[in-house]
């Protein structure tokens, strides 16, 4: 299989299957086998509770309950009540109402009260099925969802406790909500990308696709056809009409990475985008309506730009709505243990050398060096830790000399025993030399790799390779 389709896995270990589990309340014992035998029979497993006070007891204890089946009439409280009892204690968890004597007032307030669905008895068994799967159904696909969300969640979360990043983090809960454009200003590595992922994250667009573009990374001559799709024939190599980036982020948010290389003729387009909020193919006649939110970053000051007549004025004022300033990390050095040991803890999974530790100096340690990239640049020492360590406890002796090696020793790639972990171990290895024998000018390495400069940049983003300097040209 080609290196570029490969299924890439990510580390830690494998969930086990959800497996469905379903509350069967009944007051009446063979009706509650009955519908344990139907189930069983189709693999789902299954609890029983003869009240309604069990009932809620079960619910409560047993987090693992995909599906109620209740019956409406029982001793003492009724299924209904229990209904609203249950819905109060998990709102999510799909109950579904049987009744011998089922009416349509009754249905109707199951229904009213959060009820998935209402059977009459005698069950009949292919309705039955058919039922607890949409029921169970309709339950996995929320935890599914949940499960995503968190998984986002902890992997875009801002971390560290100092109050500079408290303090960014508070404004982004309080901007996120509304539909206001905000302008994240940082330094490289600095973690911009992670601010608009949480301000997407943290609004009522979360469901909707999150659309990242690098500026810098793509040639003026190509980025108004990639913000703005172009239709077949348009230009020269234009084969098949191409949706633009505003299109793909439809009912999302748009990320504008270094806005500031941007070229004055594109932004003036997108200036005419974030006025009208409609966009027009390269090619194409008319006009398209896109609801999308814009966050833009930049590293560069964009006031002096504009004064400069490098950088459109009103474009800047339509941008910097809400501004978020990220501090760098020699402001909050604090930060940096917490951070090194997330980090460090990724990387000595993914190398399979997960009893490395840290011994409390080496974070001293950490903490005494002024980190110029940023975040992206301690992230990378964190690799280079869990790749050339020799344990199993990291000290600061060690680190020192880790830092010394500025990029990673061939040698202790053959220490790797995933092939996919040393692909990725020797490339980032190479790249990062090539970038350094050339003073980080990242045209200059394109060029005497071959490779063409936007590729270049998609591989410093993938490795997080980039420095706090800005690129010598």
């Amino acid at each position: 299989m080609r290196r570029g389709l490969r299924a890439r896995k990510a580390p830690g270990p494998e969930r086990e299957p959800h497996v469905p589990k379903v509350l069967i309340v009944d007051d009446e014992r063979p009706i509650r086998d009955a519908v344990r035998m139907i189930l069983k029979y189709e693999s789902i497993d299954c609890v029983d509770a003869g009240d309604a006070r069990a009932a809620l007891r079960a619910v409560h204890d047993d987090p693992e309950i995909s599906a109620v089946l209740c019956d409406v009439k029982m001793p003492g409280a009724d299924g209904i009540d229990a209904l609203e009892q249950m819905k109060a204690q998990r709102p999510s968890l799909p109950v579904i109402m049987i009744s011998g004597h089922g009416n349509v007032e009754t249905a109707v307030e199951a229904t009213r009260k959060g009820a998935f669905d209402f059977l009459e008895k005698p069950i009949d068994r292919d309705r039955l099925l058919l039922t607890i799967r949409n029921a169970i159904g309709a339950e996995t696909l929320r935890r599914q969802n949940q499960t995503l969300r968190e998984e986002l969640a902890a992997r875009w979360k801002i971390m560290g406790s100092s109050a500079a990043i408290a303090a960014v983090r508070d404004t982004i809960k309080r901007v996120a909500e509304s539909a206001a454009r905000v302008l994240v200003i940082g330094e490289h590595g600095t973690g911009k990308e992670l601010v608009a992922r949480n301000v997407h994250l943290l609004s009522d667009r979360a469901s909707g696709p999150f659309v990242d573009v690098n500026c810098a990374a793509i040639p003026k001559e190509l980025i108004e056809s990639e913000l703005f799709g172009h239709e077949k024939g348009a230009f020269t190599g234009a084969d098949a009409r191409k949706i633009g980036k505003f299109e793909e982020a439809e009912g999302g948010t748009l990320f504008l990475d270094e806005i500031g290389d941007m070229d004055l003729a594109a932004q003036a387009k997108l200036l005419r985008v974030l006025e009208e909020n409609k966009v027009q193919r390269v090619g194409g006649q008319g006009a398209i309506a896109v609801d999308v939110r814009v966050v833009a970053a930049t590293n560069k000051d964009l006031e002096a730009l504009a004064k400069e007549g490098k950088f459109r004025e009103d474009l800047y004022y339509r941008l910097n709505v809400i501004p978020i300033r990220v501090p760098p990390l020699r402001d909050r050095i604090e930060d940096v243990p917490e951070i090194f040991l997330r980090f460090f803890a990724e990387y000595a999974r993914r190398y399979r050398r997960p009893e490395l530790k840290v011994s409390p100096d080496a974070l001293a340690e950490l903490k005494k060096q002024p980190w110029p990239g940023n975040v992206r640049e301690l992230r990378n020492f964190a690799e280079r830790a869990a790749l050339l360590a020799p344990g199993p406890e990291v000290d600061a002796e060690q680190l020192r000399g880790i830092g010394a090696a500025k990029s990673a020793d061939p040698s202790n790639l053959f220490a790797i025993d995933n092939f996919e972990a040393f692909q990725d171990a020797s490339e980032k290895a190479y790249l990062l030399r090539k970038l350094e024998e050339n003073g980080w000018n990242i045209k200059r390495t394109a060029e005497r790799l071959g490779m063409q400069r936007s590729n270049m940049y998609k591989k410093i983003d993938r490795y997080g390779l980039r420095t706090a300097n800005d690129e010598p040209e």
